[in-house]
């Protein structure tokens, strides 16, 4: 016990210097300490007394604010009252059991509000026991004393108040038998405590409203009357008569509520009696509640609406009491009674509120034409000096504009143009409001309708006047523009419409109510456009819907109506053969698109399916869209590239791949050609571009490489030469690995190297070297071939030799002359193998440049290279055909000439030496 008793000490100085942050944890503690003793074992320790009595006194300090919870506050008192009684003495003095009384019964108070019963069960038996022994002390002293009769008497009030507690507790814990015992000894104690009849008769109501409230009618009904007749035992001490009522009129309802029919008498005399203690409109209003449920006659029932009158009740309980009466289907008792409400309170401000209940009535009952006369009486009342409140105008307003709305879409529209009339027979002339406007565009709608074109101007001018600024004027109209065929008024709405949609609206026509009342205001102004044939201006409500919508399905819904509307101008374009109009109507396209792309890609409401549907759509238009741009390479580009963006947001399949495949290599060809028709300072970005798609091509082909073989597929040769192509325009040297990738294919054309060759020197491009090894791999295969193709071998050769000859003096090197020299054996080759395929031209080309390398040389005084270049000029002679003679005879002279002079040159060069 000693480590319990250090630890609770150690525990209590903690929590006294705590900051309030820390409380809750040494107050567990605490309580974990206590929670552990068994029963309260008697440790006669003055410290603990101490430390019981500092913790009480540390509640109570916390008792005001919300420094601690509830159950925080209840566990410390917990905690200190059962230390208390460790601490008892043997023979405990008047003193502590007062000390232990007063802990113990507020420690179970508490732990009942905070609905823990059985622990509040253990504290209130701790106080009664103690009560008992110092009531069984105070009465061994003898009864002379009066401080001994007065002490007794407050033991007696504490355990009132204790048993009362426990009563409250059993009832809370479902035990009503066990309650009811309890509440017994209270009763039984009244005559000596005659001032406690109110707390007791509060409990006992408070008992019942509990009971209530779990549908428990006979418990509550027990307690109800509980509370009544104990208010009756003490009439100076008793709650009051409106108490007294209060609890009579809960008793009637828990009787109404419970079975009507069987307990009818003791329902109806229990507010009876209600009424006879306190009369109070509530108690008259339940009584008529209880004359209708239990199907009393009218007789009965008009008694007690006449009691009601005779009471001076308010106009507001009799008109609760008129609906009451309708809702009972006491249809003639309901108007019999409000005439005679009307007539009582004829002078009443209010009585605007009882007319407009009477003109609601009618019209539910399908009496129209009785409440168009009261109606009317109103309005003419309104222009005579008996104006409605604006409570009760506000009202009849919207039960007028209820009824037209529903006559008009019942299509009755002038019954709803009668209806609007008479709400307008209530707004001055000029007045400005928005409430106004609202009427006038209504109104302006059954104008419409009516086919009344001028009239329904002159509603929507009013309604401009009242309120200019609301995107329901600008939608009237524009209404009436589409009417009167006016396709620039109509324009100029939608304009306004589409400047108006981001300001708040802050209610909607009674014919036009929804979550998104501007969105659907455009989507309208679509629809009537397109009804009236007016495509452009559809188009325009389209796109600002499309511009400042939030719903993105509805945004989508829009784009595809746009799509298709473009699409549709492109198939008649294309049958009036206007290609201008068709490039025309492909730009606009585009941007429809690029947003469709946007609100699909970050749609978050968007189901998987919902979103394939939605791209797998888009994705086709923009392929569809492409093929038609054959002559325009940057639109096809474009919506290449958009349909495989689209293609990405479906799931991926082998069709999908291919696809994508496809848009790539269509994209970096667009690409591509887009650069050769573009100035220099543009074709950087054209080739990047090109790049970028033949690099995720090369991703996607080789995906699809891996879930199948694609026999005779050219897409490697294709991307191939593209990304050559791309990077020798971009003079970048990994040009030179896509060669040698191309060179590795399984199957190379000599076709693709003749392609390779030319796309090396062709500007901005400039790779000789790479041209002449493709040229050189091209003429290689093409002599492995059976049949060699001789007019393509003497081209590569040409180019070859084109290449390789020296056109300065500065390029004249031994190497370079050799490696030409190789190149015109292989064109003699070609011309001795089949001299008839070898072009004449070609071969006088060959003549040409060879003899003009000659004499290159011989004016560098390389004499022995120049007699043998223009030897070999001179070999080309004999394979001429018709031009043979005459270059034969040309030629030969100055061949002759040229030895001469090497002879003079090379003897002259000898006598220097």
């Amino acid at each position: 016990m000693e480590r319990f008793v250090s630890t609770v000490k150690c525990l209590t100085e903690n929590l006294l210097q705590k900051h309030p942050i820390d409380y809750d944890q040494v107050i567990e503690k605490l309580f974990s300490e206590i929670s552990g003793l068994e029963d309260f074992p008697k440790i006669p320790d003055p410290k603990l007394e101490e430390c019981a009595i500092q913790l009480w006194n540390w509640a109570v300090t916390k008792n005001v604010g919300t420094t601690i919870s509830k159950n925080l506050k209840a566990k410390v008192r917990h905690v200190a009252c059962s230390l208390l009684y460790c601490c008892e003495p043997e023979n405990p003095t008047e003193g502590v059991m007062r000390k232990q009384i007063l802990m113990a019964s507020k420690t179970g108070r508490t732990w009942l509000d905070c609905k823990n019963p059985q622990m509040a069960d253990h504290f209130l038996q701790f106080a009664v026991k103690s009560l008992e022994t110092l009531y069984a002390q105070l009465t061994s002293r003898g009864d002379g004393a009066a401080d001994i009769t007065s002490s007794k008497g407050d033991v007696e009030k504490d355990l009132l108040r204790i048993l009362s507690c426990q009563a409250e507790s059993a009832l809370s814990q479902g035990n009503n038998h066990e309650a009811v015992v309890y509440m017994q000894r209270c009763k039984d104690m009244l005559l000596r405590l005659p001032k406690d009849t109110a707390y007791l008769s509060l409990m006992c109501y408070n008992f019942g409203i509990d009971t209530y409230n779990l549908r428990k009618f006979e418990e509550s009904a027990f307690w109800l009357s509980q509370s009544y007749e104990i208010g009756k035992m003490n009439l100076k001490y008793a709650p009051g008569s409106e108490v007294q009522a209060k609890v009579l009129r809960f008793l009637a309802t828990v009787y109404l509520e419970w079975d009507c029919q069987r307990f009818q008498e003791k329902a109806l005399n229990a507010v009876s009696i209600a009424n006879k203690e306190c009369m109070s409109a509530s108690g008259l209003y339940l009584k008529i509640r209880i004359l209708l449920r239990c199907g009393a006659s009218d007789d009965h029932i008009r008694a007690g609406l006449n009691e009601m009158l005779e009471c001076k009740v308010s106009l507001e309980v009799c008109l609760s009491t008129v609906k009451l009466l309708m809702s009972e289907d006491r249809e003639v008792l309901a108007f019999d009674y409000l005439k005679r409400v009307c007539q009582h309170f004829e002078s009443s401000p209010d009585l605007g509120t009882a007319l407009v209940l009477h003109i609601e009535l009618l019209l539910q009952r399908g009496k129209e034409l009785l409440g168009k006369q009261k109606i009317e009486d109103i309005i003419t009342g309104h222009y005579t000096g008996k104006q409605l409140s604006p409570q009760a105008l506000t009202s009849l307003h919207v039960m007028l504009w209820d009824k037209a709305s529903k006559h008009f879409e019942a299509t009755n529209y002038s019954e709803a143009l009668q209806w609007y009339n008479y709400s307008l027979s209530f707004f001055k002339a000029g007045q400005m409001e928005p409430n106004s406007a609202k009427l006038q565009r209504n109104r302006a709608s059954c104008f419409l309708q009516l086919k009344q074109l001028e009239k329904a101007k002159e509603a929507i001018k009013e309604a401009e006047r009242c309120d200019p600024d609301s995107i329901f004027t600008q939608f009237s109209v524009y209404k009436i523009a589409m009417q009167e065929n006016n396709v620039e008024k109509a324009a100029e709405a939608v304009n306004a419409m589409g400047h108006l949609y981001k300001s708040p609206v802050t209610s909607q026509d009674g014919l036009l109510v929804s979550e998104n009342a501007a969105s659907n205001l455009l989507s309208l102004a679509a629809q009537i456009a397109l009804e009236n044939e007016q495509q452009e201006t559809a188009m325009k409500a389209l796109e600002s819907l499309c511009e400042n919508s939030k719903d993105e399905a509805q945004v989508l819904t829009a784009l595809r109506c746009l799509v298709r509307l473009v699409l549709s101008t492109i198939e008649k374009s294309r049958d009036e053969m206007s290609t201008p109009c068709r490039n025309v109507n492909m730009d606009v396209l585009l941007p429809y698109l690029k947003m469709a792309l946007q609100k699909v890609s970050h749609q978050s409401c968007m189901s998987v399916e919902q979103r394939t549907e939605e791209a797998t759509w888009f994705r086709k238009i923009a392929w569809n869209s492409a093929l038609q741009c054959e002559s325009c390479p940057d639109r096809m580009r474009d919506f290449f590239v958009l349909s495989y963006q689209f293609s990405q947001l479906c799931p991926p399949d082998r069709t999908l791949l291919v696809g994508q495949k496809t848009c790539l290599l269509m994209a970096a060809a667009a690409s591509l050609e887009l650069c050769r028709k573009s100035p220099h300072s543009t074709q950087t970005e054209e080739l990047t571009q090109a790049l970028e798609h033949i690099q995720i091509c090369w991703e996607v082909w080789k995906t699809l490489k891996a879930s199948g073989s694609f026999p005779m597929d050219p897409t490697d040769t294709l991307l191939l030469l593209y990304e050559f192509e791309a990077r020798a325009k971009l003079n970048d040297p990994k040009v030179e690995t896509v060669l040698e990738s191309v060179l590795e294919l399984e199957h190379v054309e000599t076709k693709m190297l003749e392609t390779i060759a030319a796309l090396a020197m062709e500007p901005p491009a400039h790779f000789p070297l790479l041209c002449k090894k493709a040229l050189r791999v091209a003429l290689s295969l093409h002599k492995k071939q059976p049949q060699a193709d001789l007019a393509r071998c003497s081209k590569c050769v040409h180019s070859l030799i084109k290449l390789s000859l020296p056109s300065g003096v500065s390029e004249v090197e031994a190497h370079v002359l050799e490696e030409v020299w190789d190149y015109y054996e292989e064109a003699l080759s070609i011309i001795a193998a089949a001299p008839d395929d070898f072009p004449e031209m070609e071969r006088l080309w060959l003549l040409t440049r060879a003899w003009n390398t000659g004499i290159l040389l011989y004016s560098l005084a390389q004499y022995p290279e120049a007699e043998k270049w223009c030897g070999l000029a001179m070999s080309f002679i004999r394979h001429l055909g018709s031009l043979r003679e005459s270059y034969e005879t040309q030629m030969s002279g100055l061949y002759s000439e040229i030895l001469d002079r090497l002879d003079k040159a090379k003897k002259n060069l000898i006598m220097e030496e």
